[in-house]
């Protein structure tokens, strides 16, 4: 039975673990695909157009925005940044699930243009102590970084009443058996199956023939 697909936003602190959970998710379901996003910065050594990114000038990316071709989009560091709305629609036409990885501001930006097919999550760590915690063992930031990425999650976890789900994630075991399970529930949900209204008139027709 076809069935159009979703979109899967996942957000949270850094290091909240985000995206191990979107990593777990697609190694669970190989034919989910992972938004690549649209950018003005210039393509690093080993980085491939269409692979990381999608690299475009900003005078394209400005046009892709004023045409309404993007998702999401928020300027960085005076880098343009964005989700293309075009491999995503034909991901939900083809029965695929895309997910974001993205902050609260392109979630709404996301839920504004297809809300009918979002699905949004926050992930909340168990306590401040313990994220700070995980951001130092990464081994891979100054304390002034680490002072800065939890100066940030304060701003995003304030956010976390404007989501659908929120999951702690105090055993990463769990918190992705509690993703997986939301994602069946939403991918069984009537909206979401077309075709269930053909099965239905189908049934009807046997009845009628026996």
């Amino acid at each position: 039975m076809t069935r159009r697909g979703l979109l899967l936003i996942l957000s949270s602190p850094s290091g909240a673990g985000k995206s191990t959970l979107s990593r777990m998710l697609m190694d669970w379901d190989p034919t989910m695909r992972f938004s690549v996003s649209a950018t003005t910065r210039a393509p690093r050594p080993g980085e491939e157009d269409g692979r990381e990114y999608y690299f475009r000038s900003r005078a394209d990316f400005e046009a892709m925005v004023k045409a309404g071709d993007m998702l999401e989009h928020a300027e960085v560091f005076g880098n343009l940044y964005g989700s293309p709305r075009g491999p995503v629609e034909a991901a939900m036409k083809a029965g695929i699930d895309t997910v974001f990885d993205i902050d609260w501001q392109g979630g709404q930006q996301v839920k504004q243009a297809m809300r009918d097919d979002v699905v949004s999550i926050f992930i909340l760590p168990p306590s401040i102590a313990e994220l700070d915690r995980r951001l130092r063992s990464r081994g891979q930031d100054s304390d002034e970084v680490i002072a800065g990425r939890m100066a940030k999650s304060r701003d995003e976890i304030s956010h976390w009443a404007e989501y659908d789900y929120v999951l702690v994630n105090d055993d990463l075991e769990q918190c992705f058996d509690r993703l997986k399970s939301i994602l069946i529930a939403e991918r069984l949900q009537r909206e979401r199956q077309p075709g269930l209204s053909a099965f239905a008139r189908g049934l009807n027709q046997e009845f009628e023939a026996r």
